[in-house]
Order: structure tokens, then sequence, then C-alpha cells
């Protein structure tokens, strides 16, 4: 009778313990139904990632993409300085992954697509819309009541772009004022001249100014609504977003828009300090994308990168008045993974290195040190305790 309830205990006990395993193992595979990948972009890829999510999301049924928009360089400080995990960082500026995350949070980058700066309106709200032309647009904003606006170039691309334009425009127009009646007398930025005929423009921590002519903003697209609305009359953009959010917008020339690699001799000729000490040369518009180094999901954030850089990604940019960089171009140490997608960027040759004969050092013998004292000891202690043995014997 004992052994048949000891059997029954016994039975009892092995199938709690299996509906205990298999709540667990349901319970995990629950929780890995649904894969998270963390993406912190650059506001005016805000659109176009919208649509690339939704077709991901469809090809991977399992996978919630979370994405952050901001201005480039607040979203890179998320992960470098905030703390915050993300699986794909995604820049207006592709030199930021370099200057900023390499090489604790990166080690490489894709450029995928390119951009110009373009200056929107309302053609229904905006003062004088019905006069502004890519001749004049400058005329225009110096106008009594004329509201303008940019981003701030201490935390967006576009914004630190904008005051270059405006710079260039000076040297395209050959009018010496237009940077000193539109930033310089509106703003706490300022400008200098090096004696190679260069510019600097410095930017202080907190560039506004006590004017109701210039409206700055953390983030470009910050600006369409108001633009929008009516609150603001014209406002520096990217193409892209005028595009996306059907705004008009005067095409400015390629001489001072930052879209021509032809022109790349140009747009250096003016530099950008920000407040954080770091400067950015003048330069084609290049947007840039990477998989943080610390990043939780980084499989699955590669997949997201494969999808954007790849033809769909392409088709959905080029759609949305983003031209698409074909092939995409790789620097750094590209994953295996993205190779066949992207044109590497070639590597500097490693220096050969001399040949001559090294010369062999001389070994000088050490003393016996505690480590040998203490081998000795150990052996002469076991030759004792085998001839005590033979002598018991």
């Amino acid at each position: 009778m004992e052994i048949m309830k000891i059997a029954v205990l016994g039975i009892v006990i092995a199938l709690l313990a299996g509906m205990s395993v298999a709540a667990f193992c349901t319970t995990s595979v629950g929780a890995q139904e649904v894969t998270t990948v963390k993406v912190f972009h650059a506001g005016s890829l805000a659109v176009p990632l919208d649509e690339a999510e939704s077709q991901f999301e469809a090809l991977h049924p399992n996978v919630d993409v979370q994405r952050e928009s901001m201005g480039s360089v607040k979203a890179v400080r998320q992960i470098t300085d905030v703390g915050k995990i993300g699986d794909v960082l995604a820049s207006a500026d592709y030199s930021l992954i370099p200057s900023m995350m390499y090489p604790e949070y990166a080690d490489w980058y894709v450029r995928f697509a390119t951009n110009d700066m373009v200056l929107a309106y309302n053609p229904e709200k905006s003062m004088y819309a019905d006069e502004v032309t890519p001749d004049n647009w400058y005329e225009i904003l110096r106008r009594d009541g004329v509201i303008f606006a940019f981003s701030n170039p201490n935390l967006d691309p576009c914004g630190y772009r904008s005051p270059m334009v405006m710079q260039l425009a000076e040297l395209y127009y050959n009018d010496p004022r237009i940077f000193d009646d539109l930033v310089l007398n509106n703003t706490a930025i300022t400008i200098s001249e090096d004696a190679d005929g260069t510019f600097l423009i410095t930017v202080p921590e907190d560039p506004t100014a006590n004017t109701e002519k210039v409206n700055i903003r953390p983030k470009s697209v910050e600006l369409v609504a108001f633009v929008e609305e009516g609150g603001l009359d014209y406002a520096f953009e990217y193409r892209s977003v005028a595009v996306q959010h059907n705004l008009s917008f005067v095409d400015l020339p390629e001489q001072i828009d930052l879209s021509k690699v032809e022109y790349a001799d140009t747009y250096k000729k003016v530099k950008i300090q920000t407040a954080d000490g770091k400067t950015k040369t003048g330069k084609p518009i290049v947007y840039g994308m990477t998989v943080p180094t610390n990043a939780e999901n980084p499989d699955m954030g590669l997949e997201f990168v494969k999808f954007v850089i790849g033809e769909s990604g392409q088709q959905i940019f080029a759609g949305m008045g983003q031209p698409p960089i074909v092939p995409p171009e790789g620097s750094g140490n590209v994953p295996e993974e993205l190779k066949g997608l992207v044109q590497l960027e070639p590597v500097e040759p490693t220096p050969t290195p001399s040949l001559a004969p090294t010369p062999t050092p001389t070994l000088t013998p050490k003393e016996p040190g505690f480590e040998a004292g203490f081998a000795i000891a150990g052996i002469l202690a076991i030759a004792y305790l085998a001839l005590r043995r033979r002598k018991e014997n």
C-alpha cells in the first residue's frame, strides 16, 4: 500500500513539474514572438522611414519597428550621451557617425541618400509669395514684416546648413550684406573671414536673439506646421521635406544648395562651429546609417538597414523627393551581410613594416626567486616522503 501511495505521489509531482515546464516554455515562446527594433533618426527621414517601417513589418510580422524622430545631432547623443539603446541610427549628415560615434558606439556606416536645401513657403499665406524667385529670395527675406526660420544649428544638420547657404549666397550673388542682414543682425550667430578667403560661422549655446525676424526651432520638420498655418513666411528646409508636405519652395541655385559634388570646392569655403566646439565644413548633403555597437537586436537592426538601402527602400526615397544613392556606399568595418549591396570605400594600405633586422636582446640570467625556491622545497618534500615510506616498509 505504501508503495502504491509513493508511486501515485511521484506521478502527481511529475505531472505538476511537466505543467510548470510547459507553462514556462509557452511564456518564453510568447515573449520571443515580437522583436523590437529601435530606430533613432533625423526628422527629415520621418516620412520615408514611416513607409519603410510599414513595408518592413509586413515582411516581418513578428517585428515592431519603433522610431524616434529628432535632429541628427540629438539622435546620436541619445546613444552616446543619454545612454539609450538603439538598433539603428540614421543621420542627415553621414559624417556625424564617425565624428561622434567612432570607435565606441560604431565602426561602420553606409551613405544611402542625398538631398538639397530649399526655401519653403505657403503660396496662399506667405508674404510676397507671388514675387519670390531664385534670383530675389534674399531680398524678400530682408523686407519689413517678413518672418523666416531655420532649425537649431547645435541640434540639427539642416540648422547648420542654413547659415552656410546664406553665406554662400553672398558669394554667388556678389552681395556682401546677405549674411549680415539675415543672420548676424537677427540672431546670436557670428561670422569671421580667414585670410584664405574661407568663412567661419560660430554658433553659441543659445543662437536665438531678441528679434521677431528669425525663428529658430530644434528641428527643421517642426517649421513645416508654422509655414502651413501662416505663422512663418519662409523656412529653410530640405527639398524632400517640402515635397513630402506639399509646400511650395524656391529652388535655390546648385552653387549654394549643397546638392552637387561638382561644387564641393565652393561649399567648403564655409565652415560652422557649433556650441560643442566641433566644426563642420560645407559639403554635399549625404545621409548615413549604422547599427550601433551596443544595439540590443543588432541582427534585426541590420535587416532594417538592408531593407532601407535595398531596392524597396530606394523606391520609397525616390518617390518622396529624396534621391537614393545607388549603389549605397559603405565605409569602415562594414558587416559581411551588406558587402554585396554596397560599394565599399577603398581602404588605405597598411604601411609595410621595416625589414631591417631586429637586434636580438641579450638575456641576463635571473637569480632564483620565490617561485623557484618554492618548487625546490616541494621536490625535497616529495623525496623525503618517499624515503620515509621506503624505511617503513
